[in-house]
């Protein structure tokens, strides 16, 4: 099992701040250091020190720089670094999620495509190594789920490079649609856009932490130590249970009554559903009113594609209104597997169901095409990616 980390953003969250609560929670400093130089940047070091913030203890992680970037990093360039990068598959993922977040605020902030985002805030050499930093530290501790307290965003104004903004500013505020926040303590930026990202990067569930046993508990201190407040974000890491593992996600049902929809559009709705990011769809029978049949569409769908699955729905269906509700999902750790079966490789989905067992289920659209191409039997093609599966356990399993 993986470890489960909480940020307790009782005063914001920054990059840098991110960075020093996890070294101060144990991310070994040397392998922090050895795993950035796959980014292949030069011009800067990394250096922890112990500072106060208020009456708290914390890291303080700074990146000096020697030598920077000559202008603004542009969307494609960070991409472009991250692909020439050798980090860890994930680690490259999740960066260039948590840059194509930024993008979007920004963009959207200013009225502009992201794609011609300049990053003036966080296109410096420290903010870029902040976030690489923060994920590959994740990745280095094993976390596997994260969950965060609501955010406090500060109060008053902050000065930037496009002039003078209210906190938080319009990227920080993109950037918290749908996260819990509130304002406390000092006139000043708590909640950074880079700090921001990775929590959307990186969070799953957002609420008050729940008990965690065996806890390892860190600070990471950010610039700012405003007089009288603990300027730090606190985390929490523990390792992960199989039963905590399993809550670890929310989802947004979306569902719809249907009794005028002619049953011939009903694969095409469905299938198109699914292209904008619907993870179930389902059309139950039922009884309308002045008792026609019909259909309940219900759609599963994660918070990030909710307004593309309605765009669908309204576009698609002769529906004129939709109910929308969150929901709490329990779902197992899954991980996929692939094997060689005559006619090509099927990706086996692989769910721990905890105490060593689990579950393994063949990838239907991988069995249907090698069916398709090789004209053998779907349930033939299902059935022998079930036994390489098996083969290849015992195989592992097996006594030297």
């Amino acid at each position: 099992m993986g470890r489960h980390l909480h940020f307790d953003c009782f005063s914001g969250i920054s990059g840098d701040m991110v960075l020093g609560a996890l070294v101060n929670a144990g991310l070994p400093w040397a392998q922090l250091i050895n795993g950035l130089k796959r980014l292949k940047l030069n011009g800067y070091r990394l250096r922890q020190r112990e500072v106060r913030r208020g009456a708290l203890h914390a890291t303080k992680v700074d990146v000096v720089i020697q030598r920077g970037f000559q202008h603004p990093l542009s969307l494609s360039r960070i991409r472009r670094i991250l692909a020439a990068s050798t980090l860890p598959d994930p680690v490259k993922t999740q960066s260039r999620a948590a840059f194509d977040r930024l993008a979007e605020a920004e963009g959207l902030a200013h009225r502009v495509a992201a794609r011609d985002v300049h990053f003036h805030e966080v296109g410096v050499m420290d903010s870029f190594i902040d976030v690489v930093g923060s994920i590959l530290g994740c990745h280095l501790l094993n976390v596997t789920r994260v969950t965060a307290s609501a955010v406090n965003v500060g109060a008053g104004t902050i000065q930037t490079s496009h002039g003078l903004l209210p906190v938080p500013g319009p990227a920080v505020a993109a950037l918290a649609k749908g996260i819990p926040v509130y304002s406390d303590g000092p006139r000043c930026e708590l909640a950074t856009p880079t700090g921001m990202a990775l929590l959307r990067t990186l969070t799953s569930e957002f609420g008050a932490a729940s008990v965690i046993e065996t806890a390892v508990v860190g600070y990471g201190a950010g610039d700012q130590d405003p007089e009288g407040w603990p300027n730090a974000l606190r985390v929490f890491l523990s390792e992960e249970s199989p039963q905590a593992a399993r809550q670890t996600d929310h989802i947004t049902q979306i569902e719809t009554n249907l009794d005028d929809l002619n049953p011939q559009a009903y694969e095409h709705v469905m299938e198109r559903l699914f292209a904008v990011g619907a993870v179930d769809v389902a059309l139950i029978p039922a009884i309308m009113k002045r008792g026609r049949p019909g259909v309940v569409l219900r759609c599963l769908a994660s918070r990030d594609h909710t307004d593309a699955v309605l765009e669908i729905l309204f576009q698609e269906t002769p529906a004129l209104g939709a109910r929308i509700q969150e929901l709490g999902r329990r779902i197992l750790p899954r991980r996929f597997v692939s094997v060689k079966v005559p006619g090509g490789v099927v990706r086996m989905k692989i769910a721990a169901i905890g105490a060593g067992w689990e579950k393994a289920a063949p990838e239907y659209i991988d069995c249907k095409n090698i069916a398709d191409r090789t004209g053998r039997p779907l349930k033939s093609v299902m059935e022998a990616a079930s036994r390489a599966y098996d083969g290849r356990k015992d195989t592992r399993h097996r006594p030297s």
